[in-house]
């Protein structure tokens, strides 16, 4: 087949980005290893309630708006495609999540092969082969992997071999009734799993090195959420679970039960502890078995993930890109590429990238007059209604370059990765963010400190939640920043705290950006 993009994954990443590619007229196919769209979802997560908010009642009436409080819905210029309208649960069932995503791929007419699993994937020097498990045989120019996760990743220890995994342990909770049970792992899926068995096993250990981290506390929702730790109350209200922070160092199976090794992390002390059921919940990674050897991308953390460029492009595999929840590596465990609020307006920056590089074709901008409080008022506007900055927090930008084709103007480009807008080094440009302050997530956001003490501090800055940022570049340089003040509504008008500093910065910047271009002109 003669194709441009050739996608791998049929789940929310791949259905997005075919929705773009396909109302672009791109020569595209999506490759699906299941059945129907969103495979993933009909396994996991295995208690079959997402983590995912969905909330259809948010009382704005706006539809850009309400995709803030909409977690799971994917981009389209259909208002009733919209997963709000499948569910109004708060945290959703997978199942029908499942039906979302095939009523997605129906109502677009996406192009997709199902039971197509890619076993093999090649490169030459005019693009890509894919073979799938049936012999078929597929060409494009270029491939994008939205598979997403693909296998669990086991860490390094002796016997773990002979523990149950996340992906495959029985979800009835009599099977459990009465044993002892370890579960490796701290986060969403084995305190999940924790929840599920509380009411029959015996004894329940959760262990992992590290401390718990609360997404209440750091603000990535990847943490530990507030529906998953009940368990929490079982350990500190003494009903024989526990919670340790301990390295296991072996487990040996003997005489029908697992013995264990752990070495505590804050104590000088090993203990040995007996289990009669040992399940791992440590994460997953990429399935990179397809990849030949010509083919394959260089990974990092521990291999669970491909090296990305700032284009989400393998770092040694020209042309092949990843979407979806595998681009994380680019803000891991900080901001929200591993989820579908975040890499949905991922995978549209994606689009504009190959519109870019391939097509000729700028990225999208709207010209606006060098004016300070002209552009104000549209910075403003900007961040009382968009989605994408707020979503993808820190990462992801707006973009306001003078115009160097036409005087006393700017260009102002939307929903910008800040790593890309930086490696376009556009002369002067101004990126406007929303962004928590740093050492934010090293304070109890229900236990604030008497005062706001750095708020006391002459060096203060900026806020501990959430607020805009505006930056001065100069050739990808950070040259000045602005932070705009918090405010309990996320409403940014205040003259005094927020249009006046701005409309100074901006005013600032145009002044100097001007003189400059002044002064190149002169001397050229």
């Amino acid at each position: 087949m003669d194709l441009d993009y050739l996608v791998i994954g049929a789940g929310p990443a791949g259905l997005q980005l075919g929705y773009f590619l396909h109302r672009a007229g791109r020569a595209y196919l999506i490759l699906e290893a299941g059945s129907t769209p969103g495979t993933f979802y009909r396994t996991f997560p295995r208690h079959r309630r997402m983590i995912s908010i969905n909330k259809p009642n948010t009382g704005w009436n706006d539809p850009e708006l309400d995709l803030r409080m909409d977690w799971n819905s994917l981009l389209s210029d259909d208002p009733e495609l919209l997963f709000t309208r499948y569910t109004e649960r708060y945290f959703p069932d997978a199942d029908d999540y499942v039906r979302y995503l095939d009523d997605f791929a129906r109502a677009h007419e996406l192009r997709a092969v199902y039971d197509c699993r890619v076993v093999r994937l090649t490169r030459e020097d005019d693009g890509f082969t894919a073979h799938d498990a049936g012999g078929r045989v597929f060409r494009a120019r270029r491939v994008v992997v939205a598979t997403g996760f693909g296998r669990p990743y086991l860490p390094p220890i002796p016997g773990i071999e002979h523990t149950e995994q996340y992906a495959t342990v029985p979800t009835d909770p009599e099977e459990f009734t009465g044993r002892r049970v370890l579960i490796i792992g701290k986060g969403n899926s084995a305190f999940e799993t924790a929840d599920n068995l509380v009411e029959k096993a015996a004894v329940i250990h959760l262990a992992a090195p590290n401390s718990i981290r609360f997404a209440w506390r750091t603000h990535f929702i990847g943490h530990l959420r507030a529906i998953n730790n009940n368990f929490l109350d079982t350990y500190q209200l003494k009903t024989q679970n526990m919670v340790l922070d301990a390295t296991i160092e072996g487990i040996e199976r003997r005489d029908g039960e697992f013995l264990v090794t752990m070495a505590y992390s804050r104590r000088d002390k090993k203990v040995r502890l007996a289990y009669d059921r040992v399940i791992t919940c440590t994460g997953f990674g990429m399935d990179d078995s397809p990849f030949a050897p010509g083919c394959r991308p260089e990974t990092t953390i521990n291999g669970r993930f491909p090296l990305l460029t700032h284009e989400w492009e393998s770092v040694n595999v020209p042309g092949l890109y990843f979407a979806g929840t595998l681009t994380q590596v680019r803000d891991f465990k900080k901001y929200t590429s591993a989820f579908i609020h975040g890499f949905r307006y991922g995978v549209r920056a994606l689009t504009r990238m190959f519109d870019q590089r391939y097509e000729g074709i700028p990225w999208p901008s709207t010209e606006l007059p060098a004016d300070a409080g002209k552009l104000t008022d549209a910075v403003i506007e900007r961040l009382a209604r968009t989605s994408a900055l707020w979503s993808q927090y820190t990462f992801m930008c707006d973009l306001i370059v003078p115009d160097p084709g036409a005087a006393g103007t700017v260009r102002y480009l939307e929903e910008m990765p800040v790593d890309h807008a930086r490696a376009r080094r556009d002369g002067d440009c101004l990126t406007l963010t929303l962004e928590y302050g740093t050492g934010h997530d090293a304070i109890d956001p229900f236990d604030v400190p008497a005062g706001r003490a750095w708020e006391a501090d002459p060096g203060h800055d900026e806020d501990r939640y959430l607020h805009p940022v505006i930056r001065h570049y100069r050739e990808g340089e950070p040259v000045a920043a602005l932070h705009l003040a918090e405010e309990l509504c996320n409403d940014w008008t205040s003259e005094e705290e927020h249009r006046a500093p701005l409309r100074a910065f901006i005013g600032g910047f145009l002044g100097e950006a001007a003189g400059r271009a002044t002064a190149t002109s002169a001397n050229a």
